[in-house]
């Protein structure tokens, strides 16, 4: 499970840290000090707890960028001010906490949003594509990589290989978080990989290419997976 936090405030970050460590200690937590800050990492929590009151972009106006694109963190907005709750309700905000909160408040409005991020996980929708004329059901969690080759993309799976017509950029966006693109032609499952270097990624099954360009960004982007699964 993957948390953030982005709040201006210093000491509020370091309380909702601290009570999100002690709540989840096995949760992947990131800070963000600012609605920039975090748009620029492009990371995509499975909860976010943020400030609305934020000089730049505020939460609201932070909210709003991540879901115009497709971040469907369940979001926990978190002001000193009740007037902008119903402007919560226009981003699909989960919760509304008003400061100060107590502790018990604090770990039942985390706890509800831990379920319904969980929810959401389990609820992801399978891949159906066609191939040779058959439409195919195909568990994404099954999926070690893709590639594309001669104008069709190829999914590797630890039991078979399956071709079919269709567009890496959309596979990429209906896979989801779990999956990274290090090259035009490759899509890697995290959960698969087993080690890399700036050229190549090796899975348990085959390899891909990397992008000399796209090397730092995968980078970041592993371990933040790895956080988010508790992997040290």
């Amino acid at each position: 499970m993957r948390i953030a936090i982005c709040d201006d405030e210093k000491e509020i970050r370091r309380l909702l840290a601290e009570k999100i460590r002690a709540l989840y200690p096995d949760s992947g937590l990131t800070v963000y000090k600012s609605g920039e800050e975090l748009l620029l990492s492009h990371d995509s929590p499975d909860i976010l707890l943020l400030d609305i009151q934020m000089p730049g972009r505020n939460g609201i106006e932070t909210a709003r960028e991540l879901r115009a694109r497709g971040v469907n963190s369940v979001i926990i907005f978190i002001t000193a001010l009740e007037e902008y709750v119903f402007q919560s309700f226009d981003v699909n905000a989960f919760h509304y906490l008003v400061k100060p909160f107590n502790k018990a408040k604090f770990a039942e409005v985390l706890a509800s949003a831990v379920r319904q991020a969980s929810k959401a996980r389990t609820d992801a929708p399978s891949l159906m594509i066609t191939s040779g004329g058959k439409h195919i059901l195909v568990e994404p969690d099954k999926i070690i990589y893709a590639e594309v080759f001669d104008r069709k993309i190829i999914l590797h799976t630890a039991e078979e290989d399956i071709e079919y017509y269709g567009k890496m950029k959309e596979l990429a966006k209906s896979l989801g978080d779990g999956f990274y693109r290090p090259h035009r032609a490759y899509l890697v499952n995290f959960a698969y990989i087993r080690k890399y270097d700036a050229s190549t990624i090796f899975l348990e099954k085959g390899r891909a290419l990397m992008a000399k360009q796209n090397y730092q960004d995968f980078v970041k982007s592993y371990l933040r997976y790895n956080a988010g699964r508790g992997r040290h």
